[in-house]
């Protein structure tokens, strides 16, 4: 059963009647081009087969509801939530995320209130943007409601929709994300990475035909739990922003490589790290766009290599867990891999040949049985259609 049909089951369990719709968004994967979103910079992502999905029907009392179905098949409801009353830290929990989400689109209209049932199978904590799913199904269902439906092309409308989103994760829940999760999950294209200018907001689909290439991305789920709510990922932002400060630019986006070691100079050495992974990271990512433009997909696992020793050694935002997943996956003849999302656990992706597929999943686990850590959870995964309204 779809994420979808599984919403509208549990709506019809919760409260007795048909939705009035069914909205879903996938989670995402970042090819590459990590921590440089809050810093004006490039991105890579695709989205997840994987999808959370909000079934809803509009109240005239002003009132939220929402419900989840758990992975155990057991229903958990928030409680009612006066919209007029929502403001940051007045929700905790899972349900922060869709209350901030209705209480920015509050300033947007919408006031009358929602019945919504959440049901899905984004990984939760592993670094693959479920709660952004969340929130971009949620947003797109609360708009549905009032008969804003997103169109699926209509690219500026959606743009707007993730700076809403990211309006609610930043304000409302607390975490300092930037606009590649959200911005992924609306946007993303089938058999397409997502390449995202994010000071222009300039989009461009750039195709990823992993099937014609001979070629799967493997996860690799750790199960050690990550959070952007937590202190690294706020301490790195801050870093960055006071390092753009003190080099007198907008955002470390204006530092090119040609012209980092100068900047680097006039750093302090708590800093010097940070700049350098955002720096080579964008780097990175406008080589990679190069090599698939040209279709040359195997081509870049060098990059994707390089991209985790930075998050690794400059960053310092990588674990033991990841690190050992990625070093076994390339050992085993992956042709690159790196850590993905914001670190300090999560998961980690290789481009794999479909040949090598069973041997680098094998040499994973066994690395990770010898070492004595949770068995990982390990998928591969086709770039798929980004957020929309669901016809059951």
């Amino acid at each position: 059963m779809s994420p979808a049909s599984e919403a509208v089951a549990a709506f019809r369990t919760v409260h007795g009647v048909e939705p009035a719709g069914v909205w879903s968004a996938p989670g995402r994967v970042n090819l590459i081009g990590e921590h440089t979103d809050y810093n004006d910079g490039f991105v890579l992502p695709f989205a997840l087969p994987h999808r959370l999905a909000a079934a809803a029907s509009p109240r005239e009392d002003g009132i939220l509801s929402v419900a989840t179905l758990g992975d155990d098949g057991q229903i958990q409801r928030s409680g009612e939530l006066k919209i007029a009353d929502l403001a940051p830290g007045s929700v905790d929990g899972w349900a922060a995320y869709p209350a901030g989400v209705a209480w920015v689109l509050r300033d947007q209209g919408f006031t009358n209130g929602a019945d919504l049932v959440v049901a899905g199978d984004v990984p939760s904590g592993a670094g693959l943007s479920s709660s952004h799913a969340l929130e971009c199904a949620v947003s797109l269902a609360l708009l549905g409601l009032t008969g804003r439906e997103i169109g699926h092309d209509d690219i500026p409308a959606r743009s707007q929709v993730a700076r809403w989103v990211q309006r609610s994760e930043n304000d409302f829940v607390g975490a300092p994300t930037g606009l590649l999760d959200q911005t992924a999950s609306l946007c993303c294209t089938e058999s397409h990475v997502l390449f995202l200018d994010v000071r222009s907001g300039e989009q461009e689909q750039v195709p990823f035909g992993l099937a014609e290439a001979g070629l799967q991305v493997l996860i690799m789920d750790t199960r050690t739990k990550h959070s952007h709510a937590e202190g690294g990922y706020g301490e790195r932002r801050r870093g960055t922003e006071r390092a753009a400060e003190l080099l007198g630019v907008k955002a470390l986006r204006d530092i090119t490589v040609d012209g980092l070691a100068e900047a680097l100079d006039r750093l302090p050495d708590d800093l010097v790290p940070l700049v350098r992974h955002v720096v080579t990271e964008n780097q990175r990512v406008l080589e990679t766009v190069e090599l698939l433009r040209a279709g040359r997909l195997a081509d870049i696992g060098p990059y994707l290599d390089a991209s985790h020793v930075s998050m690794r050694d400059d960053y310092r935002i990588s674990t033991a867990e990841l690190d050992l997943a990625v070093d076994s996956a390339r050992a085993a003849g992956a042709l690159g891999s790196r850590m993905t999302g914001g670190g300090f656990g999560g998961s980690a992706i290789a481009l794999v040949r479909d040949a090598d597929l069973d041997g680098v999943k094998a040499a994973v686990e066994a690395a990770y049985e010898k070492a004595g850590y949770r068995r990982p959870r390990m998928f591969t995964a086709v770039p798929s259609r980004g957020a929309g309204r669901d016809e059951l």
